[in-house]
């Protein structure tokens, strides 16, 4: 499908692998300019020499830590002007309260939630300035469907939700978007981390884990494109009323847990 993006410039942090990565090929194949932020040079490097080969798109790597704000601030001068930014990186772990300390809890918001947070902030004020712009922040279900086994990602999300509402509630004004994706399960890497780690606290061995995706809907958990194929729509024109919305892509689990069974 032809969104009308080419030449748009696209930031995209976590590119180096699972959504971030999909992401980055879908906006290649609409033909736009990326600016790939992750940790991973080798991964990011190949990423972008990929899509340059494949697609004949600008595609460049910015290697950074998204916890360090003069790194942070560095990402967002390489990057320079874009249209698209696509906060994505996160890397919360499983756990309930008892086993998420303080500094692990600390760690990982310094990524997720004041990652999405403090990029947003200098994104959105160039965006401002240019009187146009997309924010979209990939969330994740657990904003809205509890669970204490993952308590730390459950409270970053439910912050993260209420960034965006609150943001796009009043963007427009600026000419500005702000939406959000939140995905259930998706077949990633770091999914499969979560899952060995539920499958131990609920079955009592992590190598049980697929007993646990078994019961998702279709019997399978998303496949990253799926994603990433609804964030390029929001990104473009043909969704330029939208703003201060979340939507959940999930099989129905969130809409199944609020329904009372009779």
């Amino acid at each position: 499908m032809d969104l009308g993006l080419s030449g748009r410039t696209v930031l995209i942090t976590g590119a180096s692998r699972g959504i971030g990565m999909a992401t980055a090929e879908v906006f290649a194949e609409e033909g736009c300019d990326l600016v790939l932020a992750a940790r991973d040079a080798a991964a990011l490097k190949g990423l972008c020499e990929r899509l340059r080969d494949r697609h004949h798109v600008n595609a460049r790597a910015v290697i950074v830590d998204l916890r360090d704000p003069e790194q942070l601030r560095h990402l967002v001068s390489e990057a320079g002007e874009v249209d698209i930014a696509v906060n994505n990186a996160g890397d919360i772990p499983g756990g309930t309260i008892a086993m998420i300390d303080e500094e692990r809890w600390r760690h990982a918001w310094e990524l997720k939630l004041f990652g999405y947070i403090n990029l947003t902030r200098l994104i959105y004020a160039r965006m401002k300035a240019n009187g146009r712009g997309v924010i979209i922040n990939n969330i994740g279900i657990a904003g809205e469907r509890m669970d204490a086994a993952y308590i730390a990602g459950c409270a970053g999300n439910a912050a993260l939700y209420a960034l965006t509402r609150a943001l796009g509630g009043v963007s427009l004004a600026d000419g500005v978007r702000v939406v959000g994706v939140s995905p259930g399960p998706v077949a990633t890497d770091r999914f499969v981390a979560l899952m060995r780690t539920a499958a131990e606290q609920r079955l009592g061995d992590a190598d049980r884990h697929g007993e646990l995706t078994a019961a998702l809907p279709a019997g399978r958990a998303a496949d990253p494109r799926e994603i990433a194929d609804l964030i390029a729509f929001l990104a473009s024109d043909r969704s330029a009323y939208t703003s201060g919305a979340i939507f959940a892509v999930d099989g129905g689990l969130s809409a199944s847990a609020a329904t009372p069974r009779q």
